[in-house]
């Protein structure tokens, strides 16, 4: 990990920035109290929500965290299509008594805007999903003295962070939950990512920069495995769902372990971009039939999502979580990050202990 990382914070963990209101302030300020790196989500956030939220994390803890950005889409939905998946939702609409979110709401997010805030405000680090910023815009973030990583799915993806000069490159394998950070939505490849350890290892043969490895980590051994593929550091987001500090709804969070709830896929069906969560009813009937068209899909169900939680319906709920979920555990963050960093030392040791005999199994 480059020293300038390093400095950050004593343990390899990141909390990764799960948007919705799960990653609230409370939630960043344990772990970055408890030695990992906090971080906020202003994907869905206003300039100014997303100042809010700095502030009170700034009156929690003094420790660094960071601040994580969504990429700005191209304007390239079929609205036709839209259309379509909307009249599909009208049932939906009827049985949670709510109206269809309008697809275009949302299609300017303040992104320019809130990178002006976090440039006259610098936060120690700043992430970004769905592609790469500009040059200019990462050596303004130098300059103002904040860490800048970028998610890549691919080998070909962090090349291009590289060489758009951020610090780091988050790898998201395919385990992940949530949204995949893919840089260009092709329905072609839908599910077609790459397992994290095979991630890993393709990235850094490939670029010099710092890795951050994101998908399905859910203990302290898991972390051991990434870094001794060569990542500097563990993101880690469905771990840290089920803490008492996190905003998700109480039934997401009971659903991680819900013996109803036995698998994840990727879907469209909630937002038009590939994101895995537990299967529902919702991913089953719409799934098959969502469109590639983010953010529209996102802000046509969102009024869906909210009454479905409103109700007590896990079957109609976003329930965005890893490969990992069944090992959730609902600690409080800094108790979890105590653990995992005790996970991490054990499985180091045990690895050191092979090692030095040579790989005697007896």
């Amino acid at each position: 990990m480059s020293s300038a990382l390093t400095d950050l914070f004593p343990h390899p963990i990141v909390q990764a920035p799960m948007a919705g209101g799960v990653s609230v302030p409370q939630l960043a300020a344990a772990v970055s109290e408890a030695g990992g790196l906090g971080f906020l989500a202003a994907g869905y956030k206003t300039a100014d929500g997303m100042y809010q939220e700095i502030k009170q994390l700034r009156g929690l803890t003094g420790r660094p965290f960071g601040v994580n950005l969504f990429m700005p889409q191209p304007d390239s939905a079929d609205a036709a299509a839209v259309d379509v998946y909307a009249h599909q939702l009208a049932g939906e609409a009827a049985w949670y008594e709510t109206e269809l979110g309008d697809p275009e709401s949302g299609r300017d997010d303040g992104y320019d805007v809130k990178v002006a805030v976090l440039l006259d405000n610098p936060v120690p680090v700043v992430s970004f999903h769905f592609g790469v910023p500009s040059g200019e815009v990462l050596e303004a973030f130098r300059r103002a003295g904040t860490f800048t990583l970028v998610t890549a799915t691919t080998a070909d993806e962090a090349l291009a962070v590289e060489r758009a000069g951020a610090d780091a490159v988050i790898a998201q394998g395919v385990e992940a939950g949530g949204h995949q950070g893919t840089h260009r939505d092709s329905p072609e490849n839908d599910g077609a990512g790459l397992g994290l350890l095979s991630l890993v290892g393709q990235i850094r043969e490939t670029v010099r920069i710092p890795v951050v490895a994101a998908g399905g980590i859910m203990r302290g051994s898991q972390i051991a495995a990434v870094l001794a593929t060569g990542a500097a550091a563990a993101q880690l987001g469905t771990a840290f769902l089920a803490a008492p500090e996190s905003g998700a709804a109480e039934i997401h969070k009971q659903a991680l372990t819900n013996p109803l709830f036995v698998r994840t896929e990727l879907t469209r069906a909630f937002s038009g971009r590939p994101a895995r969560g537990l299967v529902n009813r919702f991913m089953r009937e719409h799934g098959p039939y969502a469109p590639a068209a983010y953010p529209e899909i996102h802000h046509l169900t969102s009024p869906l999502r909210k009454a479905a939680a409103k109700a007590g319906d896990a079957q109609g709920m976003a329930l965005w979580a890893g490969q990992g979920h069944r090992m959730a555990r609902a600690l409080p963050a800094g108790q979890l990050v105590e653990v995992l960093a005790a996970e991490l030392a054990d499985a180091t040791t045990a690895l050191s202990g092979f090692r030095t005999s040579g790989g005697d199994l007896r």
